[in-house]
């Protein structure tokens, strides 16, 4: 699909500002495109683009609109859209976070030991798996094998002794 850059009109009779209105999805679109979307048109595209980026905080979109807002003026949409990637990736960050502080509290709880133990046999302070668990921090990805490893090793040891 050639795009013009000859303005297109509805069959309103209204001006249609670019390649966009053709209802593809967002993420279809090329830079220019978002480009075009953020310095002319209005709310309703405006709103198909944030749509793309709270679906995928760091998906094309999300790194399209970077790029253009790298050059924009700090006003406006590109103000606004600056604020949706950052809270959009905030709030991902937030729910990842507590993800893994629910795989932390399960490892925990298969392994049958408290949480002063636990930690003490990963090798860090009982302050640090206090934060993994309330999902505040989350530990290295080493840590967290090192976490299923020592989870597992009790939990086979727990249920190899006699009465279970």
């Amino acid at each position: 699909m050639t795009v013009s850059s000859e303005p297109r009109f509805s069959e309103a009779g209204g001006q249609s500002r670019g390649p966009h209105s053709d209802d593809r999805p967002v993420e279809f679109w090329p830079t220019a495109a978002i480009r075009a979307a953020l310095e002319h048109d209005d709310l309703s595209v405006w709103q198909r683009i944030v749509v793309a980026i709270k679906r995928d905080p760091y998906g094309r979109t999300a790194r399209q609109v970077e790029e253009v807002l790298e050059t924009a003026e700090p006003y406006g949409v590109s103000r606004a859209m600056s604020e949706v990637l950052v809270r959009t990736r905030e709030h991902l960050e937030a729910n990842e976070c507590a993800e893994v502080a629910r795989h932390v509290r399960l490892l925990l709880d298969r392994s049958g030991l408290g949480e002063q133990e636990f930690a003490s046999r990963i090798g860090v302070p009982a302050a640090d798996f206090a934060a993994y668990l309330g999902g505040k921090v989350s530990p290295p990805a080493s840590l967290m094998i090192r976490m299923g490893r020592l989870s597992e090793r009790f939990a086979k040891m727990r249920s190899q002794r006699p009465g279970h």
